[in-house]
């Protein structure tokens, strides 16, 4: 197969922007069904350290799409807040993600494990991906990319790792190694991460974030450390060696493991590529957010021509 074309296609099934939205899977040299957390490899290179990267939600964008644990085959499907479609708000200046966002496959935050650099368990999930290049990647593109950092979220109590990481054919790839490298070449990004994640959630309610460490972006090594960390816990959930919880483990191509299905038996459905739905009144305003009062229960204010209070729970 042709190097610079994809590995992998979309089956869409369901509008877009809708609780019944799924995306499947499929490898294109054979049609094969896949999943996108167990089946596509961690590792692009493994000796020159390259990472496969599924991306879910586009640089821009506000829908908080995801590889799904518990579905068959882990199609990506929008996640969902009070019941609806989740968007993300934008807060001000930020629209929608400022990254490419993701996930790496392979990997798992073990819920069961309590880190002694973030005193958290886990969250559950494949670890998190902010890919920093220029292209504006689409949802369920699988991207090869180098890691160059890491911060450590504390959302809810759950050790959330986010990755610094850049796609291999960015102009900038070359320049990049380590996470000084990001802010020498892009400065401001770093601040602005840690920013996004500390007040994204404020708009529906929340508090804002937490982080360990201190707030501190680790290096390289460290990242790539808790990468490794997170390979191994997914091993053991993939073998049946730990409590799965909700986690459907079924897969393509891993012999010898519980969630192993025929190829030929797993029948997705016909891509029906759908229009989206409409998105919800208001998607496109900013949210401003005074951060120096975050702590003193400040409300945040929705902008317009009138500023409306958001009630905090």
């Amino acid at each position: 197969m042709d190097p610079s074309k994809p590995q992998y296609s979309l089956r869409r099934v369901g509008r877009p922007f809708t609780k019944d939205y799924r995306a499947y899977f499929e490898r294109n040299t054979d049609g094969i069904a896949i999943s996108p957390f167990h089946d596509i490899p961690m590792y692009h290179n493994e000796p020159q350290n390259v990472f496969n990267m599924v991306v879910e939600v586009p640089r821009w964008t506000n829908a908080k799409f995801e590889i799904s644990r518990s579905k068959s085959m882990n199609p990506i499907m929008q996640d969902t807040l009070d019941g609806k479609p989740r968007f993300t708000k934008s807060c001000f200046p930020y629209k929608g993600y400022i990254w490419n966002y993701g996930a790496l496959p392979q990997t798992w935050e073990n819920p069961h494990y309590t880190n002694p650099d973030t005193d958290d368990k886990g969250d559950n999930d494949p670890i998190d991906a902010c890919e920093i290049g220029r292209a504006i990647a689409k949802t369920g593109d699988v991207k090869q990319v180098k890691v160059l950092g890491i911060l450590g979220l504390l959302d809810e109590g759950e050790t959330d790792w986010k990755l610094i990481v850049i796609d291999m054919t960015d102009p900038l790839a070359d320049k990049l190694h380590d996470i000084g490298d990001v802010e020498k070449h892009l400065p401001g990004l770093l601040d602005a991460t840690r920013d996004w994640f500390r007040i994204y959630m404020v708009p529906d309610g929340y508090p804002p974030n937490k982080y360990a460490l201190k707030g501190k972006f680790m290096d390289k090594k460290y990242a790539t450390d808790v990468v490794k960390e997170t390979n191994e816990a997914w091993k053991k959930l993939v073998n049946g060696k730990v409590e799965k919880g909700d986690i459907s483990l079924h897969n393509t191509t891993l012999e010898g493991t519980p969630g192993k299905l025929d190829p030929k038996e797993v029948g997705l459905p016909p891509d029906e590529k759908l229009s989206p739905a409409p998105v919800p009144p208001g998607l496109e305003e900013w949210f401003y957010i005074d951060r120096e009062s975050l702590d003193d229960d400040k409300r945040p204010i929705q902008g317009d021509s009138l500023y409306i209070a958001l009630e905090l729970r």
